[in-house]
């Protein structure tokens, strides 16, 4: 049985090979296993193509050519015709592969004399999730072959678990990979079905149940997942009858100087709209009136540096504080951003976006050690460039002390210096390690990693979101929904998908302002399902 993706959890390629074990171990031959996989295969590559089309099985070495032995076999009796290409010698088969190959009675031409012009699909079927080193030879040389083949022709391509040449971890490519049409799964997915460029790699990504129990998961207590609405959905902080918007929290957006006001004006309505009861921006004073005569809901207080700040953080009920859209490059951000974590603990939390990241370049270990000080929820939202600019210099010899003297644990610091140079989800995860921060790394998969390993990775996010303003107003959502009491993590993931899901809303057009006026058929859609009586 295939499913359109509707699991959270994502299994790494370790944590996969794990769940096989189990349930070997419990009783279910890997032969079986096998079996349902390819029948899953046959069953997939027969919905996309009719009875009697010409189909090329494609196999490699390890269990990921024996599911498409399997494949080839099924599809043969249902009368398809069937060739299939083997990388390397079938005698040199193990374990349950050779038993899959031994029960197809056709032949295993050379991977190198794979006829494929004429198919009308292919099945990939060559290499596994955890490939672990780029594609070259034989391998590498199909793989172009076969990408250039399907761009010509137009005909699909069927990838077993992942496209030949992703690593399912990571979503990376190791050299090359296979541009599949589709890619059936099993089980669950793993990172690198969401991850780019995996994703597209693998094109649409289906899950089948191969008889892997549910159970295994508890034994494996996975920590990444696809980012949506049931991982947070039963946090959202909805209105009540016996609350007023006191109780739904107070939010406080920094502002740059008067050229420079609108992103921390988007970063406050996306904060109003997202579920703070109150927002205000706090304005240097040559910004006041342009904030006053831009501003309704949204409150105005003056505030010119670091100690003025601090003055208005002594009132605790302001909550939340978003800092960075807007607000210049340089030592006063430095300052303020100091001041907020200084003036900080555990009951107010802050975002850190933009140029309160940016001016803290190549200084991550000052950031991470004001953070771990304030004791404060802290979320940091930079897109790659604010991310490699934050973290440069991270891995030096004299980085490294400093990271100690920030407070990361010693037995943790080569881990997370070494995830700095991964993929998104492993830079994600070390950069939370390192600041003890949250971390939003942002793009078209947003990773919102936790500094206690959880991942949720986003796969909503419309491409006209490539927009200015768009992540001041995700700032300021993450700030709303903090100020209305969500935990940190949910309140990321959150904002991360709702974002997506107001651009989607509103559609080709939208630019950052639209945004915030997009949310509120969001969040009745989440209301029906978890507030159905607000």
């Amino acid at each position: 049985m295939s499913a359109r993706n509707t699991s959270l959890e994502l299994l790494t390629c370790p944590e996969m090979a794990r769940a096989d074990a189990l349930t070997i171990a419990a009783g279910t031959p890997g032969a079986r296993l096998m079996e349902n996989a390819g029948a899953a295969v046959a069953a997939e590559a027969a919905h996309l193509v009719p009875r009697k089309s010409r189909i090329v099985v494609l196999c490699g070495p390890g269990n990921n050519g024996g599911d498409g032995f399997v494949a080839a076999r099924l599809l043969a009796a249902r009368g398809y015709g069937v060739s299939l290409a083997l990388l390397g010698a079938r005698e040199a088969l193990r374990g349950d592969a050779a038993g899959a190959a031994a029960a197809f009675a056709g032949p295993a031409v050379p991977l190198g004399q794979a006829d494929i012009e004429d198919a009308d699909l292919v099945v990939d079927a060559l290499l596994g999730a955890g490939l672990a080193r780029d594609l070259d030879g034989l391998a590498r040389e199909t793989v172009t072959r076969l990408n250039d083949w399907s761009r010509r022709t137009g005909r699909p391509v069927l990838a077993v678990d992942v496209a030949s040449g992703v690593d399912g971890s990571s979503g990376q490519i190791r050299g090359v990979a296979v541009k599949a049409s589709r890619t059936i799964t099993f089980f669950r997915r793993k990172p690198g079905h969401l991850l780019l460029p995996g994703r597209l790699a693998c094109g649409e990504t289906i899950v089948a149940d191969i008889g892997i129990g549910e159970e295994v998961l508890d034994e494996i207590a996975p920590k990444a997942f696809a980012n949506g609405p049931a991982l947070w959905g039963a946090r959202i902080p909805f209105p009540t009858v016996a609350g007023h918007k006191y109780s739904r929290g107070h939010a406080l957006a920094l502002s740059g100087g008067l050229a420079h006001t609108g992103a921390a004006r988007l970063a406050a309505r996306g904060a109003l709209r997202a579920g703070a009861g109150l927002v205000t921006v706090a304005t240097p004073r040559e910004a006041l009136a342009v904030h006053a005569a831009a501003l309704t809901a949204v409150m105005t207080q003056v505030c010119d540096g670091p100690d003025e700040l601090a003055e208005i953080l002594a009132d605790a009920r302001k909550n939340a504080v978003v800092a960075g859209p807007g607000l210049g490059l340089g030592a006063p951000t430095r300052a303020l951003v100091l001041a907020a974590l200084a003036a900080s603990g555990e009951k107010r939390a802050l975002v850190l976006d933009a140029d309160a990241l940016s001016s803290f370049s190549g200084e991550a270990q000052a950031l991470a050690g004001a953070i771990r000080a304030s004791g404060a929820p802290v979320a940091l939202t930079p897109h790659e460039g604010e991310y490699a600019r934050l973290f440069e210099r991270a891995g030096e010899t004299r980085g490294r002390g400093r990271w100690l003297e920030a407070g990361v644990a010693p037995q943790a610091l080569d881990a997370a210096l070494e995830g700095l140079r991964g993929g998104k989800l492993a830079r994600a995860r070390a950069a939370a390690a390192l600041t003890g921060a949250l971390v939003v790394l942002k793009g078209p998969d947003t990773v919102v990693a936790a500094p206690d390993g959880r991942a949720a990775i986003d796969e909503i996010g419309p491409p006209w979101l490539a927009t200015a303003g768009s992540g001041d107003v995700l700032a300021g959502m993450i700030a709303g929904l903090l100020a209305a009491a969500m935990p940190l993590f949910e309140a990321a993931a959150a904002a991360v998908w709702m974002h997506g899901a107001a651009a989607r809303q509103f559609g080709p057009g939208l630019i950052s302002e639209d945004l915030p006026e997009a949310l509120p058929a969001v969040l009745r859609a989440l209301a029906a399902s978890f507030a159905p009586h607000v």
